[in-house]
C-alpha cells in the first residue's frame, strides 16, 4: 500500500540511524569513559603508594593570597586503608536527621561524610547505604567547605586547615544546630552556626566579630571539591558534573571531560543562584543567600591530586572595629527529588532551583509527564500501574486525531482494488501513476499520511517517559510485579537462558533481551500485522523483521519504558480493530497469521 511505505522507510531509517549511532559512536565513548576512568583510579593508586613512601603531607594547602580562594587539596594525608579510618582521624561533629546520617569534620568544619538513610546501592535490602560525600583522604574524596579568605591585616582566618571548637551541643540534628567557634591573634571571632531540615538542606551562618582596633576587610568563600568521577559511564540523556544558575548567564554545566579541557571558567558575578556538582540521582550545591555580590567559578586543578570544583568567592566584607557581620550560605547535599527541590525552590527563593534536575530541552512534556506518573502513583502505590495508566490516559488525549487515522487507513483498505488497478495501469509511467493516485485520495477524500499520525505521536511520549524514568530518583528501585524489582533498570531475565530456566548465566557479548522484550516484540509483530503485508518485497522484508530488530533494541532500555511500550501496543491493537470494524474494512490480523504458516507453492507448481 502507498501510504505504507513511507511510514516503513522512516521507520526503517530511524532504527538505522539508532543503531548505527549507539555502535559507532554511544559503545565506543562508554568504552573510552570507562577506559580512562579505570587509567585515572591507577594514577590515583600510585599517587598513594608514592605517599606512602614519601612526605604525607605533601598535599598542605599553601596559604592563600588575599582574594583567592583555597583551591589544593589540603593537608590531610592520602594513605588510609578505609573509609572509618579516614573518618576516625579527625575531630567530628555528629549528623543525625531523618534522612541523613554521618559528620562534620571540625578541621575545616567540612562536610566530608554523609550517607543517605533512604537510599541503598542497590535494591536488595541488606544493601549499604548510599555514601555521598567521603573526606579528602580517600581517592573518592568529595566535600563542600565554607570558609574565609583573609588579608595581613585580618591574620589567620577559618580557611581549610583550620580546627573548629564546639561550643554546646555536640550532635547536629535537625531540632539542635551546632555552633563552632574560632578566634585568631588579630581580635576576629568567628561564631558559625549549622544547622540542618529533615531533609537535605544545611544551613551554614558565620558571624564576625571584630574587637580588635582597625577596621577589617575579608573575603567568604564556599566550594564544592570531587576527586573523583561517577563509577557509571555518562551519558547523552543528562548531564552529571559541574553545575550552576548564577547572574544573567542561567545555567551552566559543564561535563568532567568539557571542564578538564577548559580547566577554568568564571562567569559574571552575581548577587544570587546556586552552583555545584551534580550526579544522576544525587547533587551537593551551594547557596549564597545574603545578596552579597560574588564571582562563581568552574574549575579543574591538576597539581596534586586531580579534582574538580564549583566555588563563589564574595566581594569585601568590611568590618569596622567593635562591629560585626553575618553572612549565610546554604548547602544542598542530598538526593534530588522532584518535590523536595521543587520545595527548596519555592520556599526559599533559590533561582531555578529546579533546573537541578536534567528535565531536558522538551520539559514542558517531561514535567507533565513526570506529575502525571507520580499523581497516578499516589493512587494505585505502584510506579509500573502509574505508566499503564499513564498509557491509558494519552491514548484517552489523543482518541481523536488516532480515531481519524485509523479511520483513514481503513478507507485505503476499502480502495486498496482501485490503487492496484492503477499501479497496472500505468506500470511504465510513474508520473501518470502518481497523478492517478492524488486523484483518487482526493475523490475518496483520503489522507495518505493518515497512518504516520499515531506513530509520530508515540515519538514524544516515548521520549518524554524515557527520560523520566532515566532521570528521577523516584522511580529509581521502584518495583513491578513479578521478577521487575526496578522499572528504571533493563530487564533482568534474558531469552538465552530462557529467562532463568536454565542454570547459567546469558554470556556478556550477546545483546540483552528480557521477557518483557519479547512480550513487547510480539504486540509490536501483531500490531504490525492489522494490516496487508506490502507488496513490495523490501519493504515486506522491513514489515517482517522490524519487530525482531525493535525487541533487541529495547532488551537494553529500561523495563519500565518496554512495559509502556508493550501495553501501548496492546492498546494500540483494541483501537485499530474497533475502528476497522466500525468502517467496515477487513482485518488482515488473522489471513497474515494464516498465511505465515500456509505452504507457498513452488515454482513448478
Amino acid at each position: 500500500m502507498e501510504n505504507n511505505r513511507n511510514f516503513f522507510i522512516t521507520i526503517a531509517l530511524s532504527v538505522l540511524i539508532l543503531t548505527l549511532w549507539q555502535v559507532f559512536y554511544m559503545n565506543p565513548k562508554m568504552e573510552q569513559q570507562r577506559e580512562q576512568a579505570r587509567i585515572e583510579q591507577q594514577r590515583v593508586e600510585a599517587q598513594k603508594k608514592e605517599a606512602q613512601g614519601t612526605n604525607p603531607g605533601a598535599a598542605a594547602t599553601p596559604a592563600p593570597t588575599p582574594g583567592a580562594i583555597p583551591t589544593a587539596p589540603g593537608g590531610e594525608t592520602v594513605t588510609v586503608e578505609s573509609r572509618d579510618q579516614a573518618v576516625a582521624a579527625t575531630k567530628r561533629v555528629k549528623i543525625d536527621t531523618p534522612s541523613l546520617e554521618g559528620s562534620i569534620n571540625l578541621t575545616g568544619a567540612r562536610l566530608d561524610d554523609l550517607k543517605l538513610k533512604h537510599y541503598t546501592e542497590t535494591v536488595d535490602k541488606n544493601s549499604p547505604e548510599i555514601q555521598l560525600l567521603n573526606p579528602q583522604a580517600l581517592p573518592t574524596g568529595y566535600f563542600a567547605e565554607i570558609g574565609f579568605v583573609g588579608t595581613d591585616k585580618t591574620g589567620a582566618v577559618p580557611s581549610s586547615d583550620t580546627l573548629w571548637s564546639v561550643e554546646g551541643n555536640p550532635t547536629l540534628t535537625p531540632s539542635t544546630p551546632v555552633t563552632l567557634t574560632y578566634t585568631n591573634d588579630k581580635g576576629l571571632t568567628f561564631k558559625r552556626t549549622i544547622s540542618v531540615d529533615n531533609d537535605y538542606m544545611f544551613t551554614v551562618s558565620d558571624t564576625v566579630q571584630n574587637s580588635g582596633s582597625a577596621a577589617v576587610s575579608l573575603f567568604n568563600y564556599g566550594r564544592v571539591t570531587r576527586y573523583d568521577k561517577p563509577a557509571v559511564a555518562s551519558t547523552y540523556v543528562l548531564h552529571e558534573g559541574l553545575i550552576g544558575v548564577t547572574g544573567t548567564e542561567g545555567l551552566a554545566e559543564y561535563k568532567y571531560a568539557a571542564i578538564e579541557k577548559d580547566k577554568e571558567v568564571k562567569p559574571g558575578k552575581s548577587t544570587d543562584g546556586w552552583l555545584g556538582i551534580t550526579d544522576k540521582y544525587w547533587a551537593v550545591t551551594l547557596v549564597p543567600t545574603e545578596k552579597q555580590p560574588f564571582q562563581p567559578r568552574y574549575a579543574y586543578f591538576e597539581d596534586g591530586r586531580h579534582r574538580y570544583q564549583s566555588d563563589f568567592l564574595t566581594d569585601p566584607i568590611n568590618i569596622e572595629a567593635g562591629q560585626s557581620a553575618t553572612v549565610e550560605t546554604e548547602v544542598f547535599a542530598g538526593a534530588k527529588e522532584v518535590a523536595k527541590i521543587n520545595a527548596y525552590a519555592q520556599d526559599r527563593h533559590i533561582k531555578r532551583f529546579d533546573l537541578l534536575i536534567d528535565w531536558g530541552w522538551f520539559y514542558f512534556i517531561t514535567k507533565p509527564m513526570f506529575w502525571l506518573i507520580d499523581t497516578l502513583y499516589k493512587f494505585f502505590g505502584n510506579f509500573g500501574l502509574a505508566i499503564l495508566a499513564t498509557t491509558v490516559v494519552v491514548k484517552a488525549l489523543f482518541f481523536p486525531l488516532a480515531n481519524k487515522s485509523y479511520a483513514s487507513m481503513a478507507n485505503m483498505k476499502k480502495v486498496q482494488p482501485k490503487m492496484v488497478e492503477i499501479r497496472e495501469k500505468y506500470a511504465d509511467d510513474k508520473m501518470k501513476q502518481q497523478q492517478a493516485m492524488m486523484e483518487l485520495y482526493k475523490t475518496e477524500k483520503i489522507n495518505p499520511l493518515a497512518g504516520c499520525w499515531p506513530v509520530a505521536l508515540q515519538i514524544p511520549v516515548f521520549f518524554s517517559l524515557y527520560k523520566v524514568l532515566y532521570i528521577t530518583i523516584e522511580m529509581r528501585h521502584a518495583p513491578f510485579f513479578g521478577w521487575i524489582h526496578d522499572l528504571a533498570a533493563p530487564d533482568p531475565t534474558s531469552i538465552f537462558n530462557l529467562f532463568g530456566l536454565l542454570p547459567f548465566a546469558a554470556p556478556a557479548f550477546l545483546p540483552h533481551m528480557g521477557a518483557w522484550a519479547v512480550v513487547m516484540g510480539i504486540t509490536m509483530f501483531l500490531q504490525m500485522r492489522m494490516n496487508p503485508a506490502p507488496p513490495d518485497p523490501t519493504q515486506a522484508a522491513i514489515f517482517t523483521w522490524m519487530p525482531v530488530i525493535f525487541t533487541f533494541m529495547m532488551g537494553s532500555f529500561p523495563a519500565g519504558l518496554v512495559i509502556y511500550w508493550a501495553w501501548n501496543n496492546t492498546l494500540s491493537i483494541l483501537q485499530q480493530g474497533v475502528i476497522m470494524k466500525r468502517q467496515g474494512a477487513k482485518i488482515e490480523l488473522w489471513d497474515n497469521l494464516a498465511a505465515l504458516f500456509r505452504k507457498k507453492p513452488s515454482p513448478a507448481e
